[in-house]
């Protein structure tokens, strides 16, 4: 027995067929879709679709059918990247400096410096140092 792989709603189910069950017009050009998503991800060429959807629509078993995509993923959804792993103390180190560069602008904004303001601070320094 072989087993089909199909994804629903996020669950995965395992078709068992027998490899010597008769394959249907639907099997076939469910395995040439299969194969034509393929193409599109890269995964086979031109050469390698024309040979294995012309072995598809040839094919009399479940079992050829099953031979024709058993080295490809069970659909685009299982092959997609590993998520990035982040470590643990950059989270909070990202949080402070995102605080750090708000509390920032916010200080900039609510107390621009002024020509006006910075002449009354120069003048303040001088009578505190003369």
């Amino acid at each position: 027995m072989t087993g089909a792989n199909r994804t629903y709603d996020g669950v995965e189910v395992v078709a068992m067929t027998d490899p010597m069950l008769r394959a249907s017009d639907a099997d076939r050009e469910r395995v040439v879709s299969r194969l034509r998503e393929q193409v599109g991800e890269g995964r086979l060429t031109l050469d390698e679709f024309s040979e294995r959807s012309a072995a598809a629509y040839a094919a009399r078993t479940a079992g050829e059918l099953d031979a024709l995509t058993r080295d490809l993923p069970a659909d685009a959804q299982s092959a997609e990247v590993a998520p990035i792993v982040v470590p643990r103390w950059l989270v909070p180190l990202a949080v402070a400096l995102v605080v750090l560069l708000v509390l920032g602008a916010l200080s900039t904004w609510a107390w621009p410096a002024t020509a006006d303001a910075m002449s009354q601070m120069m003048s303040q320094m001088g009578r505190m140092c003369g």
